[in-house]
């Protein structure tokens, strides 16, 4: 094996794609975490590694030469152990993460902060109709908004028992604009709550702008010192095939 990729993104799967094309053995692992994954092209494993010291045994043992992290933005765990074994196991690495949402012209509008409890805060301030696309492992820090209509959209239902007066939408994104305007009129919906994910689930923050609903936004976490990183799955092959050559 050669390559390692950290997937579960849709710019994982077009890495995984590209690689394939080019004939570079990898292996694409998935945490396990959604029941029914969109799988990659190539050799899949789906599960944990056991921390630093499983992921660096993991390197080693099956000759792993590099290693491309191209997990969600906010999978800081995730990074933060692929960087920490790598280091260990003298494996090169590279961080594959999308662009945010910064640049876009309504941002500089937008309520931004460093956590989901200060988002909770500020969310609680600016409306009583609120808006959670922050996907569902993050739901229960909203838990006790059992005095407000909620609206959570996930792709699989939450662990967690949900407030009677949240209503849970179960979709997939992307979605179009018109959609999300919808979705956000007929709830009346005067909050939203976001990650700065990037990415294609972006209507939500036209719609929002369209409507002059308030936005809050929680920034990326950082990306561990000395850890390269790259924009696109295109930069992320031109890095593996600089480094097999």
């Amino acid at each position: 094996m050669t390559v390692l990729l950290l997937g579960g993104t849709t710019e994982a799967r077009h890495l995984a794609a590209l690689l394939a094309d080019e004939r570079i053995a990898a292996v694409t692992s998935l945490a396990g975490a959604v029941a029914a994954p969109q799988r990659p092209e190539g050799e899949v494993r789906i599960g944990g590694f056991g921390g630093v010291d499983g992921l660096a045994d993991y390197l080693r043992d099956k000759a792993v030469t590099l290693v491309v992290d191209a997990t969600h933005p906010f999978a800081a765990r995730m990074t933060a152990n692929a960087a920490a074994a790598c280091a260990r196991a003298g494996v090169p690495l590279v961080r594959l993460s999308r662009p945010g949402w910064s640049d876009r012209p309504e941002a500089a509008g937008w309520h931004w902060v460093d956590s989901i409890a200060a988002a909770r805060e500020v969310a609680r301030r600016l409306g009583e109709r609120v808006f959670l696309a922050l996907g569902r492992q993050s739901l229960p820090e909203f838990a006790e908004w059992d005095d407000r209509p909620v609206v959570a959209r996930v792709m699989e239902a939450p662990s967690m028992v949900v407030p009677e007066n949240w209503t849970l939408v179960r979709a997939r994104g992307p979605f179009p604009l018109a959609d999300e305007l919808d979705l956000l009129r007929s709830h009346s919906i005067d909050v939203l709550v976001t990650k700065d994910s990037g990415g294609p689930t972006d209507a939500k923050l036209s719609a929002a702008a369209q409507l002059g609903i308030a936005v809050v936004v929680i920034r990326r976490p950082p990306t561990p010192q000395g850890v390269e990183v790259v924009s696109s799955p295109d930069e992320a092959l031109a890095w593996v095939s600089a480094r097999l050559a």
